[in-house]
């Protein structure tokens, strides 16, 4: 089952509630949503969902990926699937699709910490025109030593990292938590 439309507008009206400041950058995911558009598939919408981990271990560090589509360090995310119901069971998911991390790790907040839009740039090589990504950022400690093993073919390597290798407003919101 698709993730529902309804669920992500109460992720997202919840986010913004908490997150004011970010309301001019959210409307393209409040438009998205008012105009019926399915903000689930990566074919329909000119702008889509995507769910992100950010796991931060007890020394502070946070881990993080290099992206082979990208060739930068990134958090481990990615779109939504049908089988994702809700945006941080999707973001779990990508952790460990990308890590091999699968558990060993508690959500610090229900909420996502950021909500990220960008611009993606066009993509002939797998017909993709130019789009936007809303990425719905969680972020979860590790209750454990985690151990990450890449997906190769998405992934060229996963390090823990120091904090302030987040973008800024990102950086700023973890740090906040932890």
């Amino acid at each position: 089952m698709a993730m529902s439309p309804e669920h992500i507008r109460t992720v997202l009206t919840g986010y913004a509630d908490e997150h004011p400041e970010d309301k001019d950058s959210l409307a393209p995911v409040f438009a998205a949503l008012d105009r019926d558009d399915d903000p689930t598939s990566r074919s329909t919408s000119p702008l889509h969902v995507t769910a992100g981990a950010v796991l931060v271990n007890d020394a502070g560090n946070v881990l993080l990926i290099h992206h082979n589509a990208t060739g930068k360090w990134l958090t481990p995310g990615g779109h939504l699937e049908l089988e994702d119901a809700e945006l941080m069971r999707a973001a779990l998911r990508e952790l460990a699709e990308e890590t091999g991390v699968d558990g060993g790790f508690l959500p610090i907040l229900e909420m996502p910490v950021h909500v990220d839009v960008h611009d993606i740039p066009e993509n002939p090589a797998k017909g993709e025109p130019a789009h936007q990504h809303a990425d719905f950022r969680f972020v979860f400690r590790t209750v454990r030593e985690v151990n990450p093993r890449i997906q190769e073919e998405e992934v060229s390597a996963a390090e823990w990292r120091p904090l302030d290798d987040l973008p800024k407003t990102l950086h700023k919101r973890v740090a906040a938590l932890v």
